[in-house]
């Protein structure tokens, strides 16, 4: 199976053991998963918002043995920059930011299903490209 490509909104529900977290781990143990920079960023951004460091959030994911191993770091090209860009007006009137679509064209890119907790992505996901699986 391939891998999929998470949204920022599906590992802060696996950090969190929040609804959906086990669809996400299910997930990543049968097909493996991986994160746009962007959106590893947006996860540290809002562990750093409640007081947690970066580098606490990277031992854990790694202790779990996520991190490295069932979860990959991608960095953004500049095909991806353009996707991105070309995804604006699709994904706009739903309210998708930057991260959203950085994760889209990441998955656009490797032809790898996106995961994510927002439903909003359900709206988009045909004009987009890319299937999305909702994990709640």
């Amino acid at each position: 199976m391939s891998r999929v490509v998470l949204d920022a909104s599906a590992l802060l529900a696996l950090l969190n053991a929040e609804s959906g977290a086990d669809l996400i781990e299910a997930a990543l143990a049968s097909d493996g998963g991986i994160i746009s920079v962007v959106n590893w960023a947006e996860v540290l951004s809002k562990a750093v918002e409640t007081g947690v460091p970066p580098e606490t959030v990277r031992e854990r994911l790694e202790r779990a043995g996520v991190l490295g191993t069932a979860l990959r770091i991608e960095p953004v090209t500049e095909e991806d920059a353009a996707t991105i860009a070309r995804l604006r007006p699709i994904t706009r009137a739903a309210g998708l930011g930057l991260g959203d679509r950085a994760c889209l064209a990441l998955a656009k890119r490797l032809g790898a299903p996106a995961v994510t907790v927002d439903r909003a992505w359900a709206s988009i996901s045909g004009a987009a490209g890319v299937e999305v699986r909702l994990a709640r």
